[in-house]
């Protein structure tokens, strides 16, 4: 794809952020309606861009969720603590409640969503995991509250031979109860736990759409490795970690008020940088549901 894309209804620009993954999007509403022909320029760019972010769209919890849909049937959060009251499509990664008042720090959801801090995908704890996340900056903060992806094809490209050959054919534990044992969480409630148990995904996955090969992990839900004892898949999964993280395969995202930020869950993990807790900062997200399980490569 070519750095800027014209839609016969919008002039749809797109410009590379990174060198590692990541385009922005201008000429576009994504509060009204959207011809076949530009959501289908907008697909072309997120499956080789992996992360698209669209400055400057104010949209309603009602047009997110209409803009979402276009991309497949949204999620609704198991936990009542993170799920918006007004719209349960909508994933609350706020430090303010539903009335508007900011939480205290030691507050059950804040605790829970700072641990976003650590890389993850999204979902990846359901046996049919996300496709995608589409997240909106309605209160950003100006110092922290970044959020970081990492490109996995890339990931999975830079390992080291070793390590391709000892992960193949593995499939990783994906346990949202994993998170309790991370920091100071409310803890699960047995339909909590009973709506969501560990399910096992290949650790070396093909994308559907591109069929390109990539690495599907995701620390903060991952405690087992199959065919390896516990300390071995910790050390593992750590060392995976770290290496996903490394520069050349990240996007920084600076918030401004009123981004919309999508991204693909099925190649990418993302992390929060830290902020200040008493500085509100009000995120709202939807999740689209993947299409099927997870294809090992």
């Amino acid at each position: 794809m070519s750095n800027a894309t014209d839609s016969a209804r919008n002039n749809l620009t797109i410009r590379p952020l990174g060198a590692a993954l990541g385009a922005e999007v201008t000429g576009i509403d994504l509060a009204g309606p959207l011809d076949d022909d530009t959501l289908a320029a907008v697909q072309r760019a997120w499956m080789e861009h992996l992360v698209l972010v669209f400055p400057n769209q104010p949209l309603s919890d009602a047009q997110h969720i209409s803009f979402a849909k276009r991309f497949g049937a949204l999620e609704e959060h198991h936990q009542e603590i993170i799920k918006s009251r007004a719209a349960p499509e909508i994933f609350s990664v706020s430090n303010v409640d539903d009335d508007g008042n900011l939480m205290a720090p030691d507050h059950p959801s804040v605790a829970q969503i700072s641990l976003a801090q650590r890389w993850h995908s999204d979902s990846s704890f359901r046996p049919v995991p996300s496709l995608g996340s589409i997240l909106h900056g309605i209160e950003v903060t100006e110092d922290g509250g970044e959020t970081w992806f990492t490109n996995m094809y890339k990931v999975y490209d830079g390992l080291d031979e070793a390590t391709k050959v000892r992960i193949a054919g593995r499939r990783a534990c994906h346990d949202f109860g994993h998170l309790a044992t991370l920091g100071p969480i409310k803890p699960l409630t047995e339909a909590e736990r009973q709506a969501m148990p560990p399910v096992w995904q290949p650790l070396v996955r093909s994308h559907p759409i591109t069929e390109r090969t990539c690495l599907f992990l995701s620390p903060i839900y991952n405690n087992a490795i199959e065919g390896m004892d516990e300390d071995e898949a910790v050390e593992l999964v750590a060392e995976l970690n770290e290496f996903a993280g490394r520069d050349e395969f990240v996007y920084r995202h600076r918030w401004s008020r009123d981004d919309i930020v999508m991204w693909d869950n099925r190649c990418t993990m993302h992390r929060a940088t830290p902020y200040d807790l008493a500085t509100r900062r009000v995120m709202h997200r939807t999740t689209v549901i993947g299409k099927g399980p997870v294809v090992a490569a």
